[in-house]
């Protein structure tokens, strides 16, 4: 659909929900103006570059290829056109005790060959538990996701009430049930937590992001994540959408029940319409009071998916034992979620993730260098000093060393940290959160923060806060989601 007559439209944000709706509501005729409060675009997928190094300062996984493919032909133009893709091989490694690993082939039928390898029967157990999710994978694509979650008519189907046992079991219990080796098992739950929840709270169904790992594979995009919105934003500024960073939104003023103009840092911009990819609970409080749908209250009784710490840090050599993507589970996985979801609490022994880009990209590092990008998930909200960052700096490069049976702490160049009160000082996050709510039964479809204002004819929100959930194939198919249900509410007046 192409509107008549333009209208102002201002997205808040330029994280991928906001990218993507800038570029779809830009098509569909609207003059989009897109404010960014820090300097540079991207939200959480900002980039670091110091002494040489690049990094990505947020997400690095590239999985679901088929959203972004999907994004980028709704404009007539191809993801090649921006970017290039690598198919990971190993797609990632995992350390399960000191030289103790796993390393996941790039395709099904190697990988169910390491399973049979590892506990035999588990080969073709691993082929048909991956069947079942490529449907639901199929199914969550082609009818779910993609809607706006206002009513329950969206989701319930034939097929969906065909699969309700998987709403109501669980990913663990699925997985427990086909499998018994700890590393198999671990392999296969370790997905979820890009859902930002544990196995034991994330419904079977959502098994489907194994398919996304281990059906269509891990991919990089050269140049890191940052190419991508690179992408995006070149495809939006294509389009006629008028980009401003360092451009904070301040106010929201209000009249006649619609939003008249977003104040800034630099000055006021009057808006017929306002989309936000920003923190939704941020957003509101640009607003009265009296025009806030959701309390601090509500906000504070969601369960948030993790925080986390993150470290950048340049190497002065090239690492052995490590895969591009490394995930380092040789401590007590249970013990950690309970810190994240029930004590709040810095692990003792934390699980952490690292991503050496510079195995699979010269460009990020100098020769014979590495650029290394380390995570530890945390609660959300939990205190972030940097003593505690010293301290847990200490405790993984030491795991690292250990683990991998390398000296490493006199090849360290330098390093920096991102946490907490970073994700809220950038990002103005709630409870300084990196992955949005959690993908739990109760905060599904309808039951997550709405993408329409119930108080106000012209606002609306996309993003990980809102449908479909966390993650960046979600954001892309959010920004879609939003535009659409823009653009069938046309005709009515704001």
């Amino acid at each position: 659909m192409t509107i008549k007559e333009p209208r102002d439209t201002i997205v808040l944000g330029s994280g991928f929900s906001s990218l993507s709706a800038a570029c779809y509501l830009a098509k569909d005729g609207h003059k989009v103006t897109l404010i960014e409060k820090n300097p540079s675009y991207g939200g959480r997928a900002r980039q670091l570059k110091k002494q040489g190094f690049t990094f990505d300062m947020g997400p690095t996984f590239y999985w679901m290829p088929d959203v972004f493919d999907s994004f980028f032909k709704d404009f007539g133009v191809h993801t090649s056109d921006f970017y290039q893709l690598k198919k990971l091989n190993p797609a990632y490694q995992i350390y399960f005790g000191e030289k103790k690993s796993i390393s996941i082939p790039d395709t099904l039928e190697e990988t169910c060959r390491l399973f049979e390898n590892i506990e035999p029967g588990s080969g073709i157990k691993l082929e048909n538990f991956i069947s079942r999710a490529k449907q639901n994978y199929h199914l969550a694509i082609d009818n779910l996701v993609y809607n706006p979650g206002e009513n329950l008519g969206e989701i319930i189907t034939w097929e969906t009430i065909q699969k309700l046992g998987l709403f109501v079991s669980t990913i663990r219990s699925q997985v427990h049930r086909d499998f018994t080796n700890p590393w198999l098992r671990t392999t296969l739950e370790f997905p979820i937590l890009f859902l930002g929840s544990t196995p034991a709270h994330t419904p079977a169904f959502y098994n489907f992001m194994n398919y996304a790992d281990l059906g269509l594979g891990t991919w990089y995009p050269e140049g890191g994540m940052y190419s991508v919105v690179e992408a995006m934003v070149k495809l939006a500024d294509s389009l006629g959408v008028k980009l401003l960073n360092s451009t904070e939104a301040t106010h929201l003023e209000i009249h006649d029940k619609k939003v008249i103009s977003v104040k800034t840092n630099q000055g006021k911009i009057s808006s017929d319409l306002v989309v936000s990819g920003a923190d939704y609970a941020h957003t509101e409080k640009l607003l009265p009071p009296a025009h806030r749908q959701y309390s601090e209250k509500y906000w504070s009784t969601r369960k948030f998916a993790p925080s986390a710490l993150m470290y950048y840090v340049g190497f002065d050599k090239k690492l052995t034992g490590v895969s591009h993507h490394t995930l380092f589970f040789d401590t007590n996985f249970e013990t950690h979620a309970e810190s994240i979801y029930q004590t709040k609490e810095w692990p003792e022994e934390p699980l952490f993730y690292a991503s050496f880009p510079s195995l699979s990209d010269s460009s990020v590092a100098p020769e014979n260098h590495e650029a290394g990008i380390f995570l530890i998930p945390i609660a959300p909200g939990i205190s972030d000093p940097e003593s505690i960052r010293n301290q847990y700096f200490e405790k993984i490069m030491n795991r690292l060393e250990k683990v991998t049976g390398q000296s490493l702490s006199s090849h360290i160049l330098f390093w920096e940290s991102y946490s907490v009160s970073d994700f809220e000082k950038d990002y103005h996050a709630y409870q300084g959160n990196a992955y949005g709510l959690a993908n739990t039964l109760l905060q599904t479809h309808i039951l997550r923060p709405k993408m329409r204002s119930r108080k106000l004819k012209n606002l609306f929100f996309t993003g990980q806060l809102t449908v479909p959930g966390p993650g960046v194939p979600p954001s892309i198919i959010s920004g879609k989601i939003v535009s659409q249900l823009i653009s069938k509410e046309y005709e009515r007046t704001f």
